[in-house]
């Protein structure tokens, strides 16, 4: 029997993200949003290209909550995006209230499922998804943490003149202006990046990923990054419906790990069926435990606030 894989949210990430799970042909899709007509829609056009993939997925779009009952795993990327000149914070209080609806209304259905939460302000959202859920910790993610880290990877392989496959990075921290990318252990083949180039490159690569989806924003004037972040939350669907365990910078609950203590932040951990198996803590040196904690408090001032 196939896997089901709920996404909420017909937008561009969420389209995106559908796409990609159909073409592969490992699961199968409910495509939910509330808006009437667009998630029936563009079901029915990546049906007509399944044949074409030679998928054997079936992909429904629906405005009714009870398709999506008995889902393996719920991708969360409803909510309003950003606008140009807009932070992920500013978001807060819209798109609080749309995941709070939707976590609700899906988690009652799916008691066994895995959510990941792509909508921003991220860590936020995945923190609430938690509360509102009361799934254990584990079972709710946030993506952030694979983003920024492949922007990483794609800037530093600019730069190198090297393909991006070769490039590993990690972005620790939260999904927003606070996130900590980590020279220490960003490497090329292995070899550290603060082996190949200058501090002062190092600087600009860490400032560019650090502003890599406001670069989007503006770029695209009246939208986000969509292409990307389906990207991201693809490999985490992946690894836990394939119980792959793979190692990934994702947003998880801490409960003492780095020393921070209810929150949810971009750390590594171990992915698999049962989401979070084991969060990996890294021996930081003193300016990264200084620029993580930071971090954590910004995404805790924003939690205060919601």
């Amino acid at each position: 029997m196939q896997k089901k894989v709920t996404v909420v949210g017909a937008g561009n990430v969420g389209a995106s993200l559908a796409h990609m799970i159909v073409q592969e042909g490992f699961a199968d899709v409910i495509l939910f949003d509330v808006v009437e007509g667009v998630p029936q829609g563009k079901a029915l056009d990546l049906s007509e290209g399944c044949p074409l993939w030679g998928s054997p997925s079936s992909i429904k779009g629906t405005n009714d909550y009870a398709l999506t009952a008995q889902s393996d795993v719920i991708v969360v990327t409803a909510g309003f995006p950003r606008k140009p000149g807009m932070s992920r914070d500013d978001l807060l209080a819209a798109n609080a209230k749309v995941i709070t609806e939707v976590v609700q209304k899906t988690a009652a259905l799916s008691p066994q499922a895995v959510y990941i939460i792509v909508t921003n302000p991220m860590d936020i959202m995945a923190q609430l998804s938690m509360k509102v859920s009361g799934f254990d910790p584990s079972r709710v993610i946030g993506m952030g943490g694979i983003l920024d880290s492949a922007r990483l990877r794609t800037f530093v392989a600019w730069e190198a003149g090297v393909s991006p496959i070769d490039v590993e990075a990690l972005v620790l921290g939260g999904h927003g202006d606070q996130m900590v990318p980590m020279p220490r252990f960003t490497t090329v083949k292995g070899v550290s990046v603060m082996e190949l180039f200058t501090k002062e490159r190092i600087e600009a690569l860490v400032q560019r990923t650090k502003q890599g989806g406001a670069e989007v924003v503006t770029l695209l004037k009246t939208g986000s990054a969509y292409y990307a972040p389906a990207a991201a939350a693809m490999q985490m669907v992946k690894s836990v419906l394939f119980d792959e365990k793979r190692m990934l910078p994702c947003a998880a609950y801490l409960q003492g790990e780095y020393g921070a203590t209810d929150v949810y932040t971009g750390v590594p951990i171990i992915l698999g069926k049962r989401g979070v198996e084991k969060i990996i803590e890294l021996k930081l040196n003193a300016q990264e435990k200084e620029d993580f904690a930071r971090s954590v408090e910004a995404v805790k001032s924003v939690v205060v606030k919601l």
